[in-house]
């Protein structure tokens, strides 16, 4: 119980739950409508999004790579994006079907990692994956922005309707989100099968093996 109680309250955990306690501030100002509310809530999110790296990178250099932290870090991810994107079709500003998908692959592919493990086996996260983590991060912190606004580009100016290039962004997020359950799915029958099918292989070969034998 010690061991569990240090670490639990050590340096990267304690950065993983400040970033689950900015999922009720980032709510409270989403829900609340408004430019100046939008913004904050944009700005808020992508800050948490960006600092995803952060608890990992101080573990590894502090030495401090616990069960714990390996449990809350994706539990964090997947609460801070799923808990916006709840609120987002409750305001109507992205399809119910879609984050629903969204839904659907983060379960299945939690339930094949969680059955992995306990087998002990261990499957990468391919570099698809990293592409749709960082597309949802844009997607919602655009989504959460929701207005237009004028973007000076220097040479001329445009308005940018945050809310049409989130949903965009969150559709190509999607296809990066099935693409990576497909590889992950595809790897993890490949591993928990491969054993059987070299064993089968052994003893299919082994009689004529024998007959062939001095």
């Amino acid at each position: 119980m010690g061991s569990l109680r240090r670490d639990l309250f050590n340096a990267p955990n304690a950065i993983t739950a400040i970033r689950i306690a900015m999922i009720p501030v980032i709510l409270a100002f989403t829900y609340y409508e408004g430019r100046v509310n939008s913004f904050v809530a944009g700005g808020l999110f992508a800050v948490t999004g960006a600092t995803d790296f952060l608890d990992g990178w101080v573990a590894r250099r502090t030495g401090t790579v616990t069960v714990v932290g390996k449990f809350l870090d994706p539990l964090a991810d997947k609460l801070i994006a799923m808990s916006i994107l709840v609120m987002l079709v409750h305001l109507g500003r992205v399809p119910a079907w879609l984050v629903i998908l969204i839904l659907a692959r983060e379960f299945t592919v939690t339930g094949l990692r969680t059955m992995a493990m306990s087998e002990g086996i261990v499957i990468a996260a391919g570099q698809e994956g990293k592409y749709k983590t960082s597309i949802q991060i844009a997607a919602i912190s655009f989504l959460l922005l929701h207005y237009k606004y004028r973007v000076d580009f220097l040479a001329f100016e445009v308005d940018v309707d945050a809310n049409v290039v989130g949903t965009w962004l969150l559709y190509l997020s999607v296809a990066f989100s099935l693409w990576s359950a497909w590889v992950y799915i595809r790897d993890f029958f490949a591993e928990v099968y491969a054993p059987e099918e070299k064993g089968a292989e052994v003893v299919e070969e082994s009689p004529a093996a024998a007959r062939q034998g001095p």
